[in-house]
């Protein structure tokens, strides 16, 4: 009852934050229309900031008791070669689906552009946004830092080595398991901080939604609907895609998971944030049914790795861009794209407007015009909001499956009891 309440209040939230911003767009002029969205952003923010205050905490120590509990690396390793294959495999697909999309669709025909023979400003850092950055950039030089700056992927590899050092010293010294339950502990105690902080979500998403129209008005939405229309179809088919796949591995329950998964899909939605979704994501994974010691070592992996909709976003606007500036792509160079794609797109994790910075990176590499970005800046939040939700999406069903094939190694038996009291806390 408690999650039909939430979902009806965000659901209402999506259409009054619409109303009331095309309503501010409508009647207040250009200046007064900013001032009014600056209020409404500073609600948003709030919000945003509120969930990165429980991000860092929430994903250690869940992770960390996760590890400890899974007993030995060859669990973790198990797991995390399974985890990645579904990701590569997945982010393939949906970059196979934009591409497909956007040859079928042409969304960029007919625009004639003529690219400016003088450098353009995007407002976009794209400096060092390799593959070699992003290596480096994965080792934490100080878990405080991480933790400071939401690095997720730096986190896991911290808890990485702490589970696993964990789960060592316990199996040694029963002493340890005290370092045991205060971190179970911690993570009962998040979830409870997040569900204070969730009572917040529906005037977030409100504020969030307001704010886009108050600025940009409906207007935008008429003239790219081209655009963003074929964008959402192609996401439709990307989702039929991850639910079919899930069917195979789940069977029938992919539809109960697609029920428990409404919350946090809408939340990422309307906020355009994976991580204002995170912790409704752990509690309908678990839910589901599936142990904290998976969905805290592979959601977490996921957010870094397993971005099935900026994907597809990336290897659609590109081609999109090339097209609006009549630049003819070989059946070769598309391939070369998205085999780049698959490589600059792992630096994303933790870097604001990701997807759109790994385009205007991208773009340079084939010759295209770096201003076709500004094509798509001005309609980004609508695009970001649809992308992001498909991330959540992917990673939910990423996880579920994982957990299904961890379950002939005993996993998910063993955990069970400890789930359902885990459960019991985070919803009562």
């Amino acid at each position: 009852m408690q999650r039909q309440k939430l979902f009806k209040q965000i659901a209402l939230a999506i259409i009054l934050g619409i109303l009331i911003g095309w309503a501010c767009h409508h009647f207040l002029d250009g200046a007064r229309a900013k001032e009014v969205a600056s209020y409404f952003n500073m609600v948003t923010d709030i919000f945003l900031r509120m969930i990165k205050m429980i991000i860092a905490p929430l994903v250690f120590a869940t992770l960390v008791s996760g590890l400890a509990s899974m007993g030995n690396s060859s669990d973790v390793g198990r797991v995390g070669l399974k985890a990645m294959t579904w990701f590569i495999t997945a982010s393939v697909i949906s970059l196979l689906i934009g591409m497909l999309f956007a040859n079928i669709f042409q969304p960029g025909a007919g625009m004639n552009l003529t690219a400016p023979t003088t450098a353009v400003a995007t407002g976009l850092n794209t400096d060092g946004f390799t593959l070699k950055s992003f290596i480096s950039h994965i080792f934490p030089k100080s878990i405080v830092e991480a933790m400071a700056n939401n690095e997720i992927l730096q986190i896991l590899v911290f808890s990485l080595f702490f589970g696993s050092a964990l789960a060592y010293v316990k199996a040694k010294n029963k002493a340890a398991t005290t370092i045991d339950s205060l971190i179970n502990e911690l993570a009962k105690v998040m979830f409870r901080v997040t569900d204070y902080v969730m009572n917040l979500a529906p005037i977030a998403v409100f504020a969030a939604l307001a704010s886009a129209i108050t600025t940009q008005g409906l207007g935008l939405i008429y003239d790219f609907g081209k655009l963003i229309g074929e964008f959402y179809i192609g996401l439709a088919v990307l989702w039929a895609v991850l639910f079919g796949a899930g069917y195979l591995f789940l069977g029938k329950p992919i539809f109960h998971l697609a029920k428990l998964i409404r919350e946090p899909t809408m939340l990422a939605f309307a906020t355009a944030s994976s991580e204002s979704a995170y912790p409704k994501t752990m509690e309908a994974l678990n839910k589901f049914g599936v142990p904290k010691k998976i969905s805290s070592f592979v959601l977490p992996l996921g957010y870094s790795f397993n971005l099935d909709g900026s994907m597809m976003y990336q290897s659609f606007a590109i081609l999109f861009i090339a097209q609006a500036y009549n630049i003819d792509l070989s059946i070769t160079q598309q391939i070369l794209i998205l085999l780049t794609l698959m490589i600059t797109s792992k630096g994303m994790a933790g870097v604001a407007r990701a997807s759109v910075v790994v385009v205007a990176a991208t773009l340079p590499m084939f010759s295209l015009p770096e201003a076709g970005i500004l094509l798509i800046i001005g309609i980004d939040q609508f695009l970001d909001m649809g992308r992001t939700a498909t991330n959540v999406v992917g990673n939910i069903i990423s996880t579920a499956v994982v957990a299904k094939l961890e379950q002939k190694n005993g996993l998910i038996e063993d955990d069970v009891d400890e789930e359902v009291e885990y459960d019991e806390v985070k919803v009562s």
